[in-house]
């Protein structure tokens, strides 16, 4: 490894939510608050003893279900518990819904991702708006957080859903007015377009699933897909590019195996990269972390 352009990281965690936290983890199960109800989700990292109570966790608002597999199963939700509401993130106003995915519209986490991307576009010295590619951008919370910060957004979804909820959000904020186009394609597809038409973008956000389908069938597996694009977004970058991040959720190998795909993919001889974990902290007198997900991130230097 090339330690001259390596940035270390262990687990980065947000500290800054106030109406998300998490309660307590422990038996594959988490116990967290969005808004004001609780919930529990299984976790497959989530395998210490719990602090509270049992009585805590027996008076949550939400349980989610599930098999085999913790992304498929069903709600058991009490009557207080609305179709959807609305909780805060700095400027901006949330829509949080249970979905049958277990989430519920936002990943928290990720708000260590939206801070940094945030604060690179507020200090690139980039003519006009710096352009920002969000790819497989869900709910539209990256977007709109890059958006106010002065980028010009393209964000990318194969799920009509996804980019419905996504303008929900964006309208939640009054903030029709902001440079996003909003945009329901397959990811391959769309970058093998941008080439070809030689669009460049000042930065990239990537959170690919595991499996997916386009909104013509086309097969998306992360295994066989993502080096793939990776080679193809590095034709995407701009010569002023400031920065490139991808999650994973979808991978559960180590965040070294993201930072040597990430790094081979991009085949950037400049700049610099890091990777990582992301993760929450437990609001109790312990503070455990939770580990969520894997990160590499490369910017400019």
């Amino acid at each position: 490894m090339n330690h001259s352009n390596y940035i270390t990281s262990s687990i980065l965690f947000p500290t800054e939510w106030i109406d998300y936290e998490l309660i307590d983890f422990g038996h594959g199960k988490k116990l967290e608050r969005f808004g004001d109800y609780t919930f529990i989700r299984p976790d497959s990292q989530a395998l210490a003893k719990p602090i509270l109570q049992k009585e805590i966790w027996d008076n949550a608002d939400g349980i989610f279900s599930s098999s085999i597999d913790e992304e498929k199963g069903n709600w058991k939700l009490s009557k207080k518990v609305p179709k959807y509401w609305t909780i805060n993130y700095g400027e901006l106003k949330l829509r949080a819904i249970p979905t049958p995915f277990r989430h519920l519209g936002f990943f928290p986490e990720q708000s260590v991702h939206w801070k940094w991307c945030r604060n690179l576009i507020k200090s690139s010295e980039i003519e006009n708006k710096p352009r920002i590619l969000n790819l497989f951008g869900y709910s539209g919370i990256a977007s709109l957080d890059a958006a106010l910060a002065g980028a010009a957004v393209t964000h990318v979804d194969a799920s009509k859903k996804a980019v419905n909820l996504a303008f929900e959000n964006r309208n939640e904020n009054e903030l029709e007015h902001l440079p996003i186009r909003f945009l329901v394609e397959d990811a391959l597809n769309f970058v093998k377009r941008e080439i070809r038409r030689n669009k460049k973008y000042d930065g990239i956000i990537l959170d690919p699933p595991k499996y997916g389908r386009g909104p013509n069938g086309e097969k998306w597996k992360i295994e066989d897909d993502l080096l793939n694009l990776l080679e193809l977004i590095q034709n995407l970058l701009s010569p002023n590019a400031i920065f490139v991040v991808l999650t994973s959720y979808a991978i559960r190998s180590s965040h070294m195996s993201l930072y040597y795909l990430l790094k081979s993919g991009l085949n950037l001889n400049h700049g610099a990269f890091s990777s990582g974990e992301l993760g929450i902290k437990e609001n109790n007198k312990q503070g455990r972390i939770l580990s969520c997900a894997n990160f590499a991130r490369w910017q400019k230097e």
